[in-house]
Parts: structure tokens; sequence; C-alpha cells
């Protein structure tokens, strides 16, 4: 059936939304796609679903093509199942948690690994039922303290999560590939680019973990690629530690006397000025930065870790949020360290005068942890752990020992591929997918096990496997458009063209409604806009607007059968008569 913008429930807006920060969000409100409820939580209008139904329908298509079976949970659950698997807690305060009138306590749905694995659980026992992938298409919640950027980082989104359920290891191993071969179906038939990077798992728990970018410069991830095709995201990168060095015949440490430097701009100034070296200036490079942490526990407990890292370097956040996950991790604060007297601000050090390490050995109590490329034999210029003194020539495994490695410095461009494959370059992406191969740890807290060939209990692997539906959508409107509004690409298009009937004689409606019903007839999605008194500059408006791909205007031309024709997408545009039409729109239709 033709829909006709008289009738469509729509209102474009001329200024952009006060709120909108990249041009989807802009965009999609003034196109009357969809209208802002709440921070982070959008209402989705007519052209809005529309578009939203044929990404859903590529996935369901793919997803039954890779063998996928279609469920539907709720996104109201009850506290148990999270409790069992112990992210009630985990999440912290980046779930949605509420109470019945009976005082059971409940959560809108983050993710849904733990009720998927209760209703296999339920329903199946033996290794003959396996191995079964079921998948959902469901809102999700979180409370996101920053919602910003529209659909693209909201607090209600949509999510395609799928689930498989073997009882092998191999048997993962091939779940595993038919879904991510499924998700390349997916992006390349939506037209994304996409880069797959290996990935940090985070609360999702598992062993192997990628994520699906779309490269865009708004992205909130960062990847890092080598042209001999290693790519990971940048908390999944891991720094290749150097070669140890020989220890013997390195000069003793000494403390020196470094007034007002409590920076590593001063002290390599101070070190270059009275301490300089007979081969090269001192640079950042040398020193050993020990940059003060809070880790803060899902149970809200508080811990202090110190980080030495190369002093040219500054800590990435996101890395030693994923590193010590699940924890919380902020820079110590003031009163941390005014609580923590060992900690001399500017002036820490793993070694002082007196032979003390932070951990155990220390008064601090602070664990100690190192960069990979603090390795045994390397020299540092660090702090004493005594006020206005640094020490030189300090030696890893001569002088100090630390507890552990602690892999959060920031990546640059240049840094070495993990795999040898040559120097990374970093970019910035956007995830519209991600896929895990979660093992056993859900079934195993949850109690997942059949039967094998020799009738004897297993516990059942797993894979999760996530594609976010409307944040596709916004993806591909931040892609597809210019300075007038969207252009929807012609396979999620609400509709495949555009009809405008302008002018006030009655045949440009007229042969504006015989082209639409031809059009309709032939297989296409039309729009028509038959809207009276609305004049023809708010009619082309609100068609480059909205974004529909082919555009046919009858106009001027219509009392000699004759129409204009546009394509969005080229912007070429012509004049043909009428009886034309239709073999233009199957020619460009693609």
């Amino acid at each position: 059936m033709v829909t006709r913008l008289s009738q469509l429930f729509v209102r474009t807006l001329r200024e952009d939304p006060s709120d909108a920060e990249v041009t989807s969000h802009r965009l999609l409100v003034r196109a009357g796609y969809i209208r802002r409820q709440a921070p982070g939580v959008f209402a989705w209008l007519p052209l809005g679903l529309r578009v939203r139904r044929k990404i859903e329908q590529v996935i369901h298509e793919e997803m039954e093509r890779a063998g996928a079976q279609n469920v539907h949970f709720p996104a109201l659950l009850p506290r148990e199942p999270y409790e069992t698997t112990g992210r009630w807690t985990e999440y912290g305060d980046g779930i949605f948690r509420l109470k019945d009138r009976k005082d059971a306590d409940y959560l809108l749905a983050p993710t849904h690994e733990e009720v998927f694995t209760l209703l296999v659980k339920d329903l199946y026992s033996s290794y003959k039922d396996l191995p079964v992938t079921l998948y959902q298409i469901q809102d999700k919640y979180r409370d996101e303290a920053r919602p910003r950027a529209g659909l693209l980082r909201g607090r209600e989104f949509s999510m395609k999560d799928a689930y498989s359920f073997d009882y092998t290891d191999e048997g993962l191993d091939a779940s595993y590939q038919s879904q991510r071969d499924a998700y390349e179906r997916i992006f390349t038939r939506l037209g994304l680019d996409y880069v797959i990077v290996s990935a940090d798992a985070g609360a999702m728990g598992g062993s192997k973990s990628e994520e699906f970018l779309h490269p865009t410069p708004i992205g909130e991830d960062t990847f890092v690629q080598s042209e001999g095709g290693y790519a990971a995201n940048v908390e999944a990168y891991r720094t290749t530690a150097p070669d140890a060095i020989a220890i013997d015949g390195q000069p003793a440490a000494t403390v020196f006397d470094s007034p007002n430097t409590p920076t590593i701009e001063t002290l390599v100034a101070l070190a270059n000025d009275r301490h300089p070296r007979a081969d090269r200036p001192w640079t950042a490079a040398d020193t050993l930065k020990n940059v003060v942490l809070a880790l803060t526990s899902p149970t809200g407990d508080r811990e202090l870790v110190a980080v030495g890292i190369p002093g040219d370097r500054e800590v990435d956040m996101k890395r030693a949020e994923a590193w010590f996950s699940p924890n919380a991790v902020e820079p110590a604060t003031e009163a941390d360290f005014a609580t923590n007297k060992a900690l001399v601000k500017g002036y820490i050090g793993p070694w002082s005068a007196s032979g003390s390490v932070l951990g155990e050995k220390s008064t601090s109590k602070v664990r100690f942890l190192v960069d990979p490329r603090v390795v045994e034999g390397t020299d540092w210029v660090t702090g004493a752990n005594e006020d206005q003194k640094h020490v030189f020539n300090l030696v890893a495994g001569r002088d100090f020992t630390a507890d552990g490695v602690a892999d959060i410095a920031e990546v640059r461009d240049g840094d070495p591929a993990p795999d040898g494959s040559g120097p990374i370059h970093a970019a910035r992406g956007m995830e519209i997918g991600h896929v895990f191969q979660l093992g056993r740890k859900y079934a195993e807290a949850l109690g997942l096990q059949v039967l094998d060939e020799n009738g004897k209990l297993v516990t059942v692997t797993m894979g999760s496997y996530g594609i976010g539906v409307t944040r596709i959508l916004a993806v591909i409107a931040e892609t597809n458009n210019d300075d007038r509004g969207l252009i929807w690409p012609i396979h999620v298009a609400p509709f495949h063209v555009h009809v405008v009937a302008t002018g006030k004689e009655d045949a440009a409606l007229a042969l504006a409604e015989g082209l639409a019903a031809e059009f309709e007839t032939a297989g296409f999605e039309v729009a028509l806009d038959d809207r009276p008194k609305v004049s023809p500059g708010v009619k082309f408006g609100d068609a480059e607007l909205i974004g529909v791909p082919l555009i046919v205007i009858a106009g001027r031309g219509a009392a000699d059968g004759v129409v204009e024709v546009w394509d969005r997408r080229t912007g070429e545009r012509s004049e043909l008569p009428a009886t034309e039409v239709l073999t233009w729109l199957r020619s460009v239709a693609k």
C-alpha cells in the first residue's frame, strides 16, 4: 500500500535538537524517526520502525541461515540467576534494579546469558540435543552515567544476542565460526565497513573475544592494526616485553637531591643540568613514572595500587579499566595520599634508600606493579620515596622487584604488533558486533550439564554473540547523509521511492498518484507526498531530510507527462517522460 505523507505520523524539524552531538542523532530526530523521552531513551516513530525492521530482517535471515533458532525473553528478570553468577554485584551501578510489591529484587536485563543458560538446562539433558544456538532481538538496559550521541550510546537499546551450546571444545569452535561468518554476511549486506579485532571480554568473561568495529572518527573505541594483519581493540593490545639485560657491571643506584621536580619534565631537565650523560641527553623514556590508582570493587572495597610505567607514556584509563576489571579505576585522590604517608607524591619509587619496596616489605602496603617493558636489568631514574629526592641507575631485578605486571600504558603508532607482523597504527571505530567464546563459566555457575556418549555428566560450553541493532541503524545514518539530510541505502530505506506532487495543478497530483500506484504494483515501497497547501520548497526539503534515496517529482511538466527524477545517492537529476520512470526506477533501485 502506498504511504501518503498526508496521513503518516511524522513531523520534521527545521532546527537541530539542542542535545544532539553527532550527525545521526541530529538527523534522525529532525527527520521524524525518533523522539527523545529521557537521557539515552527514545521513542520510535513509523519511519524509524520501518528502517529498524529491515535491519532486523537481514539479521533474522542470516541467523536462520547459520542454524540459530529465534526465542524471546522478557526484559524484566529476577535477581537470583545474576546473583548466582556474581554479576548482580559485578555490574555495580551499571544496571537498573527494582523491587516488586513483595520486595523481591528484579533488574532490567543488560544481557541475557543467565536465562538462556537456564532455559537450556530446563529442557535439554543429553549430548544428542546439542549443538543448539538460540537467539533473540530484544531491548537491553544499562544505566549509562553519560548517555550520549543519540542511539550510539543509550540507556535502552536493541540487541541481537545469540548463544551457542556444545558439549565439546571442538563443537564450540565450529559454532563460533558459524556465527562469525554470519556476522560478516550481515554487515556486508547492510553495506557497513568493518574491521574484526581481538577484544577484551570484560564482565562477560570467557576466552576468545572479537569485536566487529565500524571505522569512524566519532567511534568510542580505539583499535590498532599492522600492515601484516594484526588487529586488536586497544584494551586487548599486549605490549611485547623486551629481552632481559645482564645486571652484572651496571653502576650502583645512587640517590640525588632533586628539589622541585615533581613532574617528569622537571626531573629530565634537572638530570641533564646536574647529571649529564656522556653518550646522549636524558629523556622521559629513561624515567620510571609511578602512578597511584584507586581500584573500587563492585562491593565497594577500595584498594590502591602503584604502577611503574616509562615516563614518556601516560596511563590509558580504558586499558586500566580492562586490566583491573571488574574494579572501577580512578587516579588516587589527595585523601588517599593523606592516609598513605609512605606514598610521597611526586617522588614515589619502587626503591628507597632503606631498601624498601612498595608491597609487603614496605610500610605502605600498596601493591607495586610495572609495565611489561620493565624487565630484569633495565635501569631507571625514578623517585626515592623521599621528598625532593630521586634515584639514578635503579635496576630492575637487582634493586627492586615488582608484585606483578600491569599493561596499562598508552599505545602509540609505531609500537610493535605482538605477533611480530610489524608496527601498528591506531584508528577510531564504533562497535557494531561482538563474539565471545564464553566457555563453561556460566554453565558451571548455573549447573548446565548433559550426559555424553559414555553416560558421564559433562559441563556444556557456550558462545555468546551480540549485534547492536539500534546502534547499527545510527551508524548507517551517520555514514549516509549530506548537508541536506539522510540518504539511506536502498535496502534499509523506509521506502524505495519518494513521489512528490508539487504545485496547485490537479494534473500534478493525478500523475503522482498514478505513478505511485504503478510503482507499488511493481513491488516498490512508495511514499507519496500528497499534502495539500504545503509549498514545493517544504516538500523538497522534507524529501531531502527524510532520505529516501530515489525521488520522483510531478510538477510543472505534469500536464505534458514529464517528471523529474532524482537519485539522492549520486546527486543525478533529469527529466523523463512519465512512461519511462518505472524503467528508470528498476535500473537504479540497487
